[in-house]
């Protein structure tokens, strides 16, 4: 029971969540070191959106029991093994971990957390059945949890709010090659998430040009396109099910390297390797765990 619990709150994919918003921290210049930072605020924001993330996913499962009743019948609800009110007891005390203690760091954060809060469930039950809406929505939650690292220093939410299109352009992609997972894909479809892909590199590589950090980046940037864009080309050359699949889960996990890649760009490589060290350990719950 305990397992089943955990594997709706999608461990593998908590920890990607985690890099999110150390990322945001990066860019917000709170690891600097005039910027004499405590720690408490960064363990409240890991606990944040652990909370948030844990919760999201938990309620796209509930939305989805009747579905996966008949796609994926070995999940936990429609298995039978985590009761549907168990389920939604669980997503909700996640949720209100997760948005009282953005709170506990100060209002900005809150006020995100509900908006994450917000955008998720918004694609749990409706989102997801739009061709369009449904990857921006899904990207949109990402963009928020990034931003919600920035706030930790309230002040730089304003001037770095357009960061958080470039996960968005991601988390877009990776949505929209997911919609393959069961039946197979189209090859356009993935080929247009490959070009997004390019696009995302490029604008994280401009920004550390543009922080003079590219030099710091560039080793992240080259390891996250190494992640993400083989599986990719596999499934475009037999887009299977299968195929699909292990390049989604790629795409999920090497949110960790381009969360990296956003730390280094902000000339913190000891930070930026210390959140690239997070790939094993979500790499070694993912073989535990589903990621999708």
């Amino acid at each position: 029971m305990l397992k089943a619990l955990l594997s709706l709150t999608r461990p593998a994919n908590l920890v990607t969540a985690v890099a999110d918003v150390l990322a945001g921290m990066a860019i917000a210049g709170y690891f600097l070191p005039d910027a004499a930072g405590t720690f408490a605020p960064v363990g409240w924001l890991a606990l944040a959106t652990v909370g948030l993330y844990g919760g999201g996913v938990v309620f796209n499962d509930v939305f989805d029991a009747e579905l996966d009743a008949i796609e994926r019948p070995e999940r936990p609800i429609p298995s039978g093994v985590v009761p549907k009110q168990t389920a939604v007891l669980l997503g909700i005390c996640l949720l209100i971990i997760g948005i009282a203690a953005s709170f506990l760091v100060n209002p900005t954060a809150g006020f995100l957390a509900i908006g994450i809060t917000v955008a998720s469930l918004v694609y749990d039950r409706f989102g997801k059945h739009h061709s369009w809406l449904g990857p921006v929505n899904m990207g949109l939650c990402r963009g928020l949890n990034l931003l919600l690292g920035v706030s930790i220093l309230p002040d730089q939410v304003m001037p770095w709010m357009w960061v958080g299109v470039v996960p968005i352009a991601y988390i877009a992609a990776i949505t929209m090659i997911s919609r393959g997972e069961v039946h197979g894909g189209s090859p356009v479809t993935l080929r247009v998430a490959g070009l997004l892909y390019a696009l995302v590199i490029g604008c994280v590589a401009a920004l550390a040009q543009r922080q003079q950090q590219l030099g710091t980046a560039l080793p992240f940037l080259f390891l996250f396109g190494y992640y993400i864009f083989p599986p990719l080309w596999r499934a475009v050359k037999n887009p299977m099910g299968r195929n699909i699949g292990l390049a989604v889960k790629a795409g999920v996990l090497s949110l960790i390297v381009m969360n990296a890649a956003w730390v280094a760009a902000f000339g913190s490589f000891p930070l930026a390797f210390l959140v690239f060290c997070l790939l094993p350990l979500s790499r070694l719950l993912a073989r535990v765990f589903a990621v999708t």
